[in-house]
């Protein structure tokens, strides 16, 4: 490739990248759906392709550049005028958490297990599942979190009270999906014996039952149990 052919390609590329940005809006990264994120990972791909690709020619490059860029704005404008359109290329928001219970329905068809909706619960500095009222699964792939309002007891099947006085440094999870996780348990200098009690003080017949566990700062217990099981 000549060299004035390549500086006439990046100056194309460079101009018609930067116009067509500026007609798509300013939408941030983070307020990006994935397919925003995909298309745009695509928009720059074509212009990278202009700029190097001497196969592809200067007009097929702009045409396929502003090609993918008008069925985005489409998309773009559909989703702003039709709500079950919307709901077809976005998705919607997926509760996760409703009233301090999991949804695991919710939680499987968002591709999240329960590590990972811990973690996004900490970027929120939400450390205790305990906490928790509400978890909304953003169709930016973010958590919206309504915590507990302070003070607000958990009800009996929930958590067995006992001790108020901080004991560990963190809330730590015990079982996950109805598997006692024993290194946890381990850490923290208790038995599986003791976490079978724990759940039979609290109405627990198995750890089968209990989608999640979590031992709390005080040294109490809170259960979630799986959904077939809880019979409020």
């Amino acid at each position: 490739m000549e060299l004035h052919t390549l500086i006439l390609r990046i100056t194309l590329g460079f101009f018609v990248l930067f116009l067509l940005t500026r007609i798509m809006g300013r939408k941030e990264i983070s307020q990006m759906t994935f397919f925003n994120f995909v298309s745009a990972i695509a928009i720059g791909e074509i212009a990278a392709s202009l700029v190097v690709d001497h196969k592809l020619s200067i007009r097929n490059g702009l045409v396929a550049l502003t090609g993918w860029s008008v069925y985005t704005l489409l998309m773009s404008y559909i989703d702003i005028k039709s709500v079950n359109a919307r709901k077809f290329l976005v998705g919607e928001p997926l509760i996760l958490v409703k009233q301090g219970k999991i949804m695991e329905h919710a939680l499987r068809k968002s591709r999240l297990d329960l590590d990972s909706l811990r973690a996004m619960l900490r970027q929120k500095d939400v450390f205790s599942m305990a906490d928790v009222e509400y978890a909304i699964f953003e169709t930016d792939g973010k958590i919206s979190v309504m915590k507990k309002e302070s003070g607000e007891p958990l009800t009996k099947g929930d958590m067995n009270i006992k001790n108020r006085k901080k004991v560990y440094p963190l809330p730590t999870g015990v079982i996950l999906d109805g598997n006692i996780n024993t290194e946890n348990l381990k850490s923290l200098a208790l038995s599986t014996d003791w976490l079978q009690q724990e759940l039979l003080t609290a109405g627990v017949n198995s750890v089968s039952d209990v989608f999640f566990a979590e031992i709390q700062p005080d040294g109490t217990l809170f259960i979630d149990r799986k959904i077939h099981s809880n019979h409020h």
